[in-house]
């Protein structure tokens, strides 16, 4: 690819104004928005709309963002990735993703995510990455394992929702571990 955004089925890109729908089905399912965060009360279309259009017009900035996932050919969303918490001094960043159901075990967020990690790690210079997973969300759980993280440690009884307490999965993965096995980008 002669493109450092693009891989052979996604799509890397700023989020444009009409991505509003996009992330409204995303939070629409609670289930699914609590296995990646908390759930929040239900948002008006309208809030959507000026959330989508407000993240439209940032300034894009390499420490903290969050990109869509389109498909290459069809450009149809299939979710956001995004990076934060990243500390310059030491190389670290975190990343998160999330799927819509329609587009899910299609292999989606792994090259989303191997992207991402590219770009950080090739480009920004960073070492490590790390991820926090809920131990009950199996689905992220193997993606990390799979891209080549780590388990680093749990935080036990961390997070409440649902009516319980629930460990926090903690991985990481460096840049020389992910490099391992892989190529790096060209510069042709």
């Amino acid at each position: 690819m002669t493109d450092l955004w693009t891989g052979e089925r996604v799509r890397l890109r700023g989020i444009e104004p009409q991505d509003w729908e996009g992330f409204r089905a995303l939070a629409l399912h609670t289930v699914d928005a609590r296995n990646a965060d908390v759930v929040e009360p239900p948002r008006s279309d309208e809030s959507f709309r000026a959330w989508a259009t407000e993240r439209a017009g940032r300034t894009p900035n390499a420490s903290a963002y969050q990109l869509v996932i389109e498909t290459r050919f069809e450009h149809a969303f299939v979710g956001a990735v995004s990076v934060g918490e990243t500390d310059t001094r030491a190389g670290r960043f975190r990343t998160g993703i999330e799927v819509t159901r329609e587009h899910r075990r299609q292999g989606y967020a792994f090259e989303a995510t191997e992207l991402l990690l590219t770009y950080m790690f090739a480009e920004q210079r960073c070492h490590k990455c790390e991820v926090e997973v809920y131990a009950f969300n199996d689905a992220s759980l193997a993606l990390y394992r799979k891209l080549g993280f780590v388990e680093e440690g749990r935080l036990r009884q961390h997070e409440y929702f649902a009516g319980t307490y629930h460990d926090v999965v903690l991985l990481g993965i460096t840049a020389d571990e992910y490099w391992a096995g892989r190529a790096r980008p060209s510069l042709r």
